[in-house]
């Protein structure tokens, strides 16, 4: 086992699958002690059984982000079984693909909660410890969704800006007391999600390589890939980030697509 992530105690949010139990993997495999947090308590609980982890370095429970008062509570009882939390990783996030007009208030509604609300109760849970013990480290997993707009993707990427504004804001706010607060933006992610778009199709096959097509490598990130970059943003090989936010997306964003 390496120990890059030796000494972090993560609060790490959706973690039953996809990238989150990727990410969950990674930084049980370079030390670290998680508190895995997902809303499916069931899959949490396959997914748990799945990850080799040292005696002591993995605890878990059921919570929904957009509960304030459950996030807390699950923060407090993780500050209990791993110690106190020093990294959180706010993973957990859901797509919302619309167009403008018809987008219900619901799915506006959800997609912020979730997004963006439900980011911000578990980095209420856990700042004040942070704080208290002496610094921290943050990350929210955006996505380019942050930073480009793709049609018929309302209101997605209306709170994926705002998660961006999110992680500047607390950034700046709490640098003095030892707080980094990033975000990491993947492009096409290879998980289960990706697999059901694909077979929404009449031709999964050809969807696939339609999407493999649209990046410069031909191909799309598996959840592994993400996960690294995820350790390398928690870890203490970038202590002088803050505020900052790592594209992994092959290129795709550079791209000019002829208009």
């Amino acid at each position: 086992m390496a120990e890059r992530l030796s000494g972090k105690r993560i609060f790490l949010t959706g973690a039953a699958q996809g990238i989150g139990l990727a990410i969950a993997e990674a930084c049980l495999a370079e030390g670290a002690k998680l508190f895995l947090v997902d809303r499916d308590g069931g899959l949490l609980g396959r997914a748990v059984a799945g990850l080799p982890a040292p005696h002591g370095h993995l605890r878990h429970c059921t919570a929904d982000i957009t509960d304030a008062v459950a996030i807390a509570a699950a923060a407090a009882r993780a500050a209990a079984e791993i110690g106190p939390v020093n990294a959180l990783i706010n993973n957990a996030g859901m797509n919302v693909f619309s167009t403008p007009l018809e987008a219900t208030e619901e799915e506006w509604n959800r997609n912020f909660d979730v997004n963006v609300k439900g980011a911000w109760n578990c980095c209420k849970a856990v700042l004040p410890g942070m704080i208290a013990g002496g610094g921290g480290a943050i990350l929210n997993i955006a996505s380019t969704h942050a930073f480009t707009i793709i049609p018929h993707t309302f209101p997605y990427p209306v709170a994926k800006h705002a998660l961006l504004g999110l992680t500047k804001s607390l950034a700046l706010e709490y640098a003095g007391q030892g707080v980094r607060v990033n975000a990491l933006a993947p492009g096409y992610v290879e998980t289960q999600k990706a697999v059901d778009y694909w077979n929404s199709f009449p031709d999964p096959v050809a969807a696939r390589a339609n999407t493999m097509a649209l990046h410069p490598g031909g191909r799309i990130a598996s959840a592994r890939e993400i996960a690294l970059a995820a350790v390398f943003m928690i870890s203490d090989e970038c202590p002088f980030m803050n505020a900052a936010t790592l594209v992994v997306d092959g290129g795709l964003s550079q791209l000019q697509h002829p208009a």
